[in-house]
């Protein structure tokens, strides 16, 4: 029997990784990872007790656990809502409302994609579906009015990701289902660090275009003042289903799974509005959002398998003992568990990352004097990087199945959007009240 803490998670680490390299899914691999752990290590038992019965009982309750849980009911309906704004003209009336307003801002419209993919992020939830539903609109009129490809590529690429941090979040609802955060406090810590992140991308392309005009078409659009208000009505529905979403949490009048249900209507009501609600789209809708929530349920069970497993055989808290021990200044650890994340967001997805790391990590961190609620938007930060890092960047292959790019074309277009996320993630590291601003101010 293995005894060592220490020798204890690399061959956990070890095994659960050959699992998923092997092509098996993330929710068997965890599972797997979490049986194979109670089979190789001391577990103590009494001889009376089969380990498998262990199992057994061990597994129902993650099951009940992970799942037992009224706040986990709003990832299915924000899930649906996504899916049903996927299926809407919603890309087409934020191009057509911000047109008009971003015509005279240095780098014009190659903004659109940071304003759009914010306001979409908004009410999808979803990376993935915000970089596919801005970016199959954006990157063709961009390119047919003459713009830098490149730049848009790497905006669109940047801007996507803002799915995970502005809210709702579904990393945020899965990482306070594992953490017993309060998710409308994430949904509003993420608000700040996700405008400031939106803002420094704007700013990135206003100097590129103020350093090399030929970015920009020289041919300069005007629109009128009667012009930019009239536009101003294919953003009202998607401003008033921010506001029906996010409003009522803010305000205390609503929870986060009441939102999501209001969105769902809300979704609805836009669609039908739009005129694209078929049977045809909405059955697509709900058999995305139902798979979709499987997967990512089955893989929170699992993952709750395994976190009980790591707390039953001692390794949480073996590793915190052995990390403090190693007198690692609480900067230092962030730094460590950055450069961590960055590595795993290499092969891992977001979901993945989350639900793996956090029953080791998130101890270690709070040991460390760093509050859970922060650490979640710093975790959320470390997947939107994930998402644009080779080789598993899924907002990447996304983007190349839009633009028919290389990989390589577009990663190299992504590296200043990149690079600007991290100095985002050290700011609100050395100035934590970005994050704890907005859910101090909530009405409880």
């Amino acid at each position: 029997m293995i005894s060592d803490p220490l020798l204890m998670s690399l061959v956990l680490f070890g095994f659960m990784f050959l699992c998923l390299f092997s092509g098996l899914w993330i929710g068997f691999s965890l599972l797997g990872t979490g049986i194979f752990g109670m089979l190789v290590f001391n577990l103590n038992l009494p001889p009376v007790i089969s380990v498998w019965d262990k199992i057994g009982g061990l597994l129902a309750n993650s099951i009940y656990n992970s799942t037992n849980s009224w706040s986990l009911t709003a990832l299915p309906l924000f899930i649906l809502m996504g899916e049903i704004l996927y299926r809407t003209e919603i890309s087409t009336k934020l191009l057509n409302g911000l047109l008009p307003w971003l015509a005279n801002i240095p780098g014009r419209l190659l903004h659109i994609n940071v304003f759009a993919c914010s306001l979409f992020a908004a009410v999808s939830g979803s990376s993935a579906a915000t970089t596919a539903t801005v970016g199959k609109i954006t990157l063709d009129e961009l390119s047919r009015r003459g713009y830098d490809k490149r730049l848009a590529i790497g905006s669109l690429a940047g801007a996507g990701t803002l799915g995970f941090l502005i809210p709702p979040s579904l990393i945020m609802i899965i990482f306070g289902i594992l953490s017993d955060t309060s998710i409308g406090k994430l949904f509003m810590g993420g608000v700040i660090p996700g405008m400031m992140l939106a803002g420094a991308y704007s700013i990135y392309i206003i100097l590129v275009a103020l350093v090399n005009p030929d970015v920009v078409p020289h041919e300069n659009e005007t629109f009128t003042l009667a012009q930019k208000l009239t536009a101003l009505k294919d953003l009202t529905p998607i401003l008033g289903l921010i506001f029906a979403v996010l409003g009522g949490i803010y305000m205390g009048i609503t929870t986060p799974t009441e939102a999501a249900a209001i969105g769902v209507i809300g979704s609805i009501v836009l669609a039908f509005a739009f005129k694209n609600l078929t049977w045809a789209n909405f059955k697509d809708a709900l058999i995305n959002a139902v798979k979709t929530n499987c997967m990512i349920c089955f893989i929170i069970l699992s993952a709750s398998f395994l976190s009980q497993v790591v707390g039953f055989v001692g390794i949480a808290r073996a590793l915190s003992v052995y990390i403090t021990g190693l007198g690692l200044s609480p900067y230092m650890l962030i730094l460590v568990v950055g450069l961590m994340y960055i590595v795993l967001g290499m092969m891992l997805d977001g979901i993945s990352i989350v639900v793996m790391t956090l029953p080791i990590v998130l101890p270690i961190v709070v040991a460390a004097g760093f509050q859970p609620l922060w650490f979640g938007i710093f975790l959320v930060f470390m997947v939107e990087l994930s998402q644009i890092t080779p080789p598993v960047g899924f907002s990447i292959f996304v983007i190349q199945g839009i633009s028919t790019e290389t990989v390589g074309t577009i990663l190299r277009a992504t590296l200043p959007f990149f690079i600007i996320m991290v100095l985002m993630v050290v700011m609100i590291t050395l100035f934590p009240d970005i994050v704890f601003y907005l859910p101090e101010k909530m009405v409880q």
